[in-house]
């Protein structure tokens, strides 16, 4: 009877030790979250190891586009297929190749990647390579600083010093103080923000931004025409003598103003395998940025909505000569191709200037996750492209980036390589191909298309695993570089 009554209230797990663990298992299984059995989904697929291969030749890039289709390479003459390639064997008979956004915010690995790729191609136009010759370290060349004006003052951070220090603190006319007696770190919010967003020229802002690369042209126009008059040549026929090359870079202040860093340098009429006329000075040189940045202005239309602005650079500015090597002033080939690269991997979103994706409402305005300033500037887009008189602006299109449309990083064609070449030659260098990047004896036929992107879940963490690892290399790579030019310093 006893055993009997044991007998019944045994629980299965002893009765039957292997149901025990099945049960153990369904119960652990059920804990699991979409990513982990997305992850044991992936472990388990024939072809995880080439889809594993793929996410790292993109560097674990973190929203990826999937093609599909196939490419011959012929020879030129004969026809004959030298290679060929088609997705049929792949994961989902797709490749995955990189986004190649240059935002971090966006993607981080190809962010970095365009960093690097930015660096190479400023510094190629200080040091030489990549096509161009190294006696570009002996042309005349400039780091120039261009910034936008004054729209109203603004809170700023001044290591350590106060931020607007006034004795007898005035008040605006909407009674609020135009002194601030803070100290504001980098990081502080209030900095960038007006001190009476009633004051601030909002429309001015919006308008300046909006002929910013206006502005830039005019400016490369007058550096011309400048050392045109003084050479005593007709502008039209100054290209037989120099050329003037540039890179420059768009930077979004704390204030949410647009500022330009631009390497300036002047070659020979064939370009930087020619050095310019010994009358083409670095002072002269300097000379004619300062009287182009003092002089050039741009006016939009008249408006009843605004009026008449004048549209002109601001009293900030700044222009350098870049040294071969260090200096004390650190403006080095180097520095100031590592500062250039620095500025194109930021979105307006990161630098709190606005955001990475357009706006279609004063809705998406409203619910933007943005401070008042940065709102107002939008707003103030979206009020001016209804104007029939700036509907060539397209403000509404570029309201999200408080109306400046130009790129981040532009450059004269003369200056150095272009962003397409080097990554052509870094194509070329993980395949092992020594043929040139411009192979004219050869034709490639690509029947590919577009069939996706981004990960899901499971695949997202592997590749945010993937992407950690490279950059982790990368530093360690770094410090590596850095540790043996100390040691042979020292040595």
């Amino acid at each position: 009877m006893s055993n009997t009554s044991s007998e019944v209230h045994l629980s299965p797990v002893f009765k039957n030790p292997s149901r025990s663990a099945t049960l153990e298992q369904e119960r652990r299984l059920r804990l699991l979250s979409d990513a982990d059995w997305d992850i044991i989904r992936l472990a388990n697929d024939p072809k995880f190891s080439r889809w594993l291969e793929q996410i790292k030749a993109i560097g674990g890039c973190a929203n990826p586009v999937y093609l599909s289709g196939s490419t011959i390479t012929r020879d030129a003459v004969t026809g004959e297929v030298i290679s060929s390639y088609s997705t049929a064997t792949e994961p989902g008979e797709r490749l995955a190749v990189r986004c190649r956004n240059r935002r971090a915010s966006v993607c981080e690995p190809c962010s970095r990647l365009h960093a690097g790729d930015t660096f190479q191609l400023v510094r190629a136009g200080l040091s030489g390579g990549k096509s161009v010759p190294e006696v570009v370290r002996e042309r005349p060349r400039l780091f120039v600083t261009l910034t936008a004006p004054s729209f109203g003052p603004v809170h700023r951070a001044l290591d350590g010093e106060r931020c607007r220090p006034r004795r007898d603190a005035p008040r605006c006319e909407h009674g609020r103080p135009l002194g601030c007696g803070l100290v504001h770190a980098d990081d502080d919010h209030m900095v960038g923000l007006p001190l009476c967003a009633d004051c601030y020229d909002y429309v001015g802002h919006v308008l300046w931004h909006a002929h910013a690369g206006l502005l830039w042209d005019r400016f490369a126009t007058a550096v011309r025409r400048h050392l045109a008059s003084v050479a005593g040549i007709p502008r039209l026929r100054l290209g037989e003598h120099l050329v003037v090359s540039f890179a420059k870079v768009a930077e979004f202040q704390k204030r949410a103003a647009v500022h330009f860093h631009a390497v300036v340098r002047l070659d020979g009429p064939d370009g930087p395998t020619s050095p310019p006329p010994a009358w083409a000075t670095a002072g002269l040189l300097s000379d004619a940025v300062t009287h182009a940045a003092t002089t050039g202005y741009v006016t939009p239309p008249d408006s009843d909505a605004y009026g008449t602005e004048r549209l002109a650079w601001g009293a900030q500015f700044d222009a350098r000569p870049i040294h071969s090597f260090n200096s004390s002033d650190g403006l080095s080939d180097g520095a100031v191709a590592g500062y250039v690269a620095k500025y194109v991997s930021k979105g307006a979103a990161e630098t709190g200037a606005g955001l990475d994706y357009r706006v279609t409402s004063l809705d998406d305005i409203r619910a933007a996750a943005v401070n008042g300033h940065i709102r107002a500037l939008m707003g103030t887009c979206w009020r001016l492209g209804g104007l029939a008189e700036l509907e060539y602006l397209r403000l509404h299109t570029w309201a999200h980036s408080l109306g400046y449309r130009g790129h981040i990083l532009t450059k004269s064609r003369r200056y150095s390589t272009t962003y397409g070449a080097l990554r052509e030659e870094r194509a070329d260098h993980r395949r092992g191909d020594t043929r040139p990047v411009d192979d004219s004896d050869t034709v490639t036929e690509s029947n590919l298309r577009y069939v996706g992107s981004g990960y899901t879940s499971g695949a997202a963490d592997f590749a945010a695993g993937i992407a950690e690892s490279h950059a982790q290399s990368l530093q360690l790579a770094r410090e590596a570089r850095e540790d043996a030019k100390q040691w042979g310093e020292w040595l």
